[in-house]
């Protein structure tokens, strides 16, 4: 589950030029079933996608 939170460190990881799979690293899913999990690449992909294209 995606949260302003992750979406807002994502785009500053983003902004720092580090690759979709460093930004998945780094970030920590806070709630649902995956809670304290990483996300996958592709989930930060979705994310840039879903949202605009907010992390270029």
């Amino acid at each position: 589950m995606v949260d302003e939170v992750m979406l807002s460190m994502a785009r500053h990881l983003r902004e720092q030029t580090l690759s979709l799979r460093d930004i998945a690293a780094r970030l920590v899913i806070t709630t649902g079933k995956r809670k304290g999990r990483h996300p996958s690449a592709a989930t930060v992909l979705r994310m840039r996608s879903l949202r605009g294209r907010s992390l270029r």
